[in-house]
């Protein structure tokens, strides 16, 4: 694990989203100097532009090192969203070119496969790769109640059900999110992420396609089994919260200790506020 109160600088790079901000602010807080390296098209300029940073473009490995060396970065974190473009549209410099027959081998597979492939090339290059975990534990989910709503006996029967659907999907590189409503699987995340797949199930219950009464049903986010902690953890905020309420669910139940929290305070006041729970379960032992 990485030594979180070290003197050597935090290289942090960003894709889009809240996230990277709140690592660095995190790191930052404890003393250690961030460098965050912005990825182009995704990350918010307004969030990396507020440490010591630089910009680089998907395939620029070769830059990315050479700017870590400048700034005696040893280790490096991936936070935020991005979603993979087609092979054919990657800026590779000379570094990523030398690292072609690698970088096609991990492109084509699941997101797991992708992120593992992306540790070892950052490690080939002598850096080593740390989880938020590592770095920034405060900012995951505690266990118990956030808020003042707390979940029914039938919500606890629909979350014992959505992780035993994950843990049952995880093999297969499937999302981390599964909502179940009475006991019955009403959809798992896939590729449109956990906002959009909120969305459609309020779509559904409008079209009369979910005939659970409001106030019922569970959205549950826990991480893959065998899943790199290092990597894509599960994460929620206010957002969620609404979203949550949105679809019409009882509740939003999430891994404690494996589950990032943006904004906690507001995220749990938004939660009193639609009249959802909040929980962070236990994390269940591997078998």
């Amino acid at each position: 694990m990485s030594d979180l109160t070290g003197n050597d600088p935090l290289a942090i790079i960003c894709g889009g989203g809240s996230f990277p901000g709140a690592v660095a602010d995190a790191v930052a807080r404890r003393g250690r100097r961030p460098v965050l390296f912005g990825i182009r098209g995704w990350a918010d300029a307004a969030v990396v532009e507020r440490y010591a940073h630089h910009w680089i473009a998907i395939g620029q490995a070769g830059r990315f090192f050479r700017l870590a060396r400048a700034e005696n970065c040893r280790e490096v974190l991936f936070i935020g969203t991005v979603l993979r473009p087609p092979i054919a549209q990657l800026r590779l410099d000379w570094r990523t070119i030398l690292l072609l027959p690698r970088v096609v081998a991990f492109y084509r597979g699941g997101d797991d496969k992708l992120l593992s492939g992306v540790a070892a090339v950052a490690e080939s290059g002598g850096l080593a790769v740390v989880g938020v975990k590592d770095v920034a534990p405060e900012i995951f989910v505690p266990e118990g109640v956030l808020g003042r709503y707390r979940p029914t006996e039938r919500d606890q029967t629909d979350i014992a059900r959505a992780r035993a659907v994950i843990a049952a999907l995880g093999p297969y590189d499937v999302g981390q999110a599964v909502i179940v409503a009475n006991n019955n699987v009403l959809t798992v995340e896939a590729a449109e992420g956990t906002d959009n797949m909120l969305a459609r199930i309020a779509e559904l219950r409008r079209l009369g396609r979910v005939t659970a009464p409001p106030g019922t049903g569970v959205l549950v986010k826990a991480p893959k089994p065998g899943q790199d902690r290092r990597f894509d953890l599960p994460s929620i905020g206010p957002r969620t919260i609404e979203n949550v309420a949105r679809a019409g669910l009882a509740g939003l139940a999430v891994v404690a200790g494996s589950t990032m929290i943006a904004e906690a305070e507001a995220t749990a006041a938004a939660a009193d506020r639609e009249k959802v729970f909040l929980v962070g379960v236990r994390e269940e032992p591997a078998p």
